[in-house]
């Protein structure tokens, strides 16, 4: 993000020619390095605010909103402070660097044991874009001081390692500091380079303060790297203990990867283990049968050699599939290959699936359903099941739009063949629930909706969709079903008055109402 502020002309202090050079080179690289931080707290607040309480798109207006205003009233704010720019920096600095170094980790907590965090986030953001607003006109100052130029090439210089800067952060965040270090210790690290950054300012300005402020702004630059080592090296413990909060059971594993959280947990007594994404429940090991037994066999009920199986990677939707002897091949897309590998690996999970993953009539394949979806060419399938979380964000509501169903349509149903979509529970998303529906209608299928009752989820939904007209509900059984049989399947057709459909627009890619209508009914459950 790009700070832009008048400065008022600083006098510049006589010096050689090629020292003033080196000043102002490594003046550009703080200001490139500052940058790089300020930006990254931009986006660790908006990544947090959206892995703990959705909506992607709201979380991001608000911390950019937030952000910018406040960073053009801290540069507003620094006017007085220029006639001591060194100081003026140096503490700065060592306050963004506190804060903005603690702000993940002080909003995981809010969030684990006081259930707050859209307060606390905007507060946040409101005093980390008022220390980061006042970075660019000190450095302004600083480099005018360090050699004699215009007010304007000092400031285009300085916004040039900005902009650069801003680069760096975009490219780097979601490619290697979150996957590698997560929202808590990539702010507690940027919060010590912030630091850092103070201490090149002290040791280029040190000849112009007094031996004692030297000694204090030095002592509290230090102070400030320790507070965040030392946040850095408990941020374990601490994250964990808050993490649990979230959860009724032990967690037995929580990773992040470059894709989403992945939380796994098990009950004391060892019966229930369960995965969570994002903090949203994907099964429990207690009664998964009785949502992926309806989601599948249903579609099975008719021609089956080809199948596909879109999300549901931890291969519970495969091993339904797997039942039937007249299954040939099944493509399983997965964007996420460490679903994969804790679906193969896990003993606990690899026995839930019955290591449908290393069934020769797999294949696997990591990517993005939408994109796959568009580039595939072979042959067709004769059922696709969409197993995909809920679209309670913008990046999964594409895979219930329009466009996705059409896509479907196109180039990956065999005629004849039928697809089915988890659409939620039409009791709590009532709306969300039927407007799965409807967006397969606009994308020209024949649906047949139908519900079950699965005790961790509640009442769930799923829509059964063919290109030929509505198709019949079915069940060809292949045997092994622990829950599913022709009086449930029947049933499950019937809505009572509380859940029949509602009037609904669909969901497309432009406008993807289903993310509003799930956030709506969540919150209102």
């Amino acid at each position: 993000m790009s700070r832009v502020a008048p400065t008022e002309a600083a006098r510049p202090a006589a010096r050689p020619d090629g020292r003033r050079s080196r000043v102002r080179l490594l003046l550009l690289v703080v200001t490139a390095v500052v940058a790089v931080c300020g930006f990254t707290y931009e986006l660790i607040l908006i990544a947090l605010g959206t892995a703990l309480i959705g909506n992607t798109v709201l979380q991001t207006s608000l911390v950019l909103a937030t952000f910018v205003t406040t960073m053009g009233l801290g540069s507003l704010l620094t006017k007085p402070l220029q006639r001591r720019p060194v100081e003026a920096f140096l503490v700065v600095e060592a306050l963004v660097a506190l804060i903005g170094g603690l702000s993940a980790l002080a909003l995981y907590v809010a969030f684990a044991w006081l259930d707050l965090y859209q307060p606390a986030m905007l507060a946040t953001a409101s005093l980390v874009g008022l220390l980061v607003g006042a970075e660019i006109p000190l450095l302004v100052v600083l480099l005018q001081r360090a050699r004699r130029e215009a007010a304007g090439t000092s400031v285009a210089d300085l916004l040039a390692a900005d902009y650069l800067g801003a680069v760096v952060a975009g490219l780097a965040f979601p490619l290697l500091i979150l996957p590698t270090l997560g929202e808590i210790r990539a702010a507690l690290a940027i919060g010590i380079v912030n630091a850092l950054a103070g201490v090149a300012v002290l040791v280029l300005f040190r000849r112009t303060l007094a031996a004692p402020r030297r000694l204090a702004l030095g002592a509290l630059i230090v102070g400030t790297t320790l507070v965040l080592v030392a946040a850095l090296v408990l941020a374990g413990r601490i994250e964990a203990r808050a993490l649990q909060q979230f959860y009724d059971d032990p967690i037995t594993l929580h990773e992040r990867t470059r894709h989403q959280d992945i939380t796994l947990t098990e009950s004391l007594d060892g019966r229930d283990r369960r995965l969570y994404l994002n903090g949203d429940l994907q099964f429990s090991s207690v009664d998964e049968y009785r949502y992926h037994e309806p989601l599948v066999h249903p579609a099975m009920a008719g021609p089956h050699g080809r199948v596909a199986v879109l999300g549901g990677g931890d291969g519970l939707a495969l091993r339904e599939v797997l039942r039937y002897p007249g299954v040939r091949e099944v493509v399983e897309v997965e964007l996420d290959p460490r679903v994969i590998e804790l679906a193969r690996e896990d003993p606990d999970l690899r026995t839930l699936n019955a290591a449908s993953l290393d069934d020769p009539r797999v294949q696997v394949v990591t990517a993005d359903a939408f994109a796959w979806a568009r580039r595939y060419s072979g042959p067709r399938f004769d059922v696709v099941v969409a197993d995909f979380p809920d679209p309670d964000a913008a990046p999964l509501a594409k895979l219930y739009a329009v466009e996705f169903y059409a896509l479907v349509r196109a180039r990956l149903l065999a005629p004849g063949g039928r697809l089915v979509v988890q659409a939620g529970s039409p009791f709590f998303a009532r709306d969300a629930f039927w407007c799965v529906e409807r967006t397969l209608q606009v994308a020209g299928y024949g649906t047949r909706p139908y519900h079950v009752d699965v005790p961790s989820f509640g009442d769930w939904g799923f829509v059964l969709a063919a290109l030929d007209g509505p198709p019949r509900l079915r069940l060809d059984d292949p045997g092994g079903l622990r829950y599913l049989d022709g009086a449930v399947l029947a049933a499950a057709e019937h809505f009572g008055r509380d859940v029949t459909r509602t009037q609904v627009r669909a969901s497309t890619l432009d406008r993807p109402t289903i993310v509003t209508y799930t956030a709506k009914g969540w919150r209102n459950d």
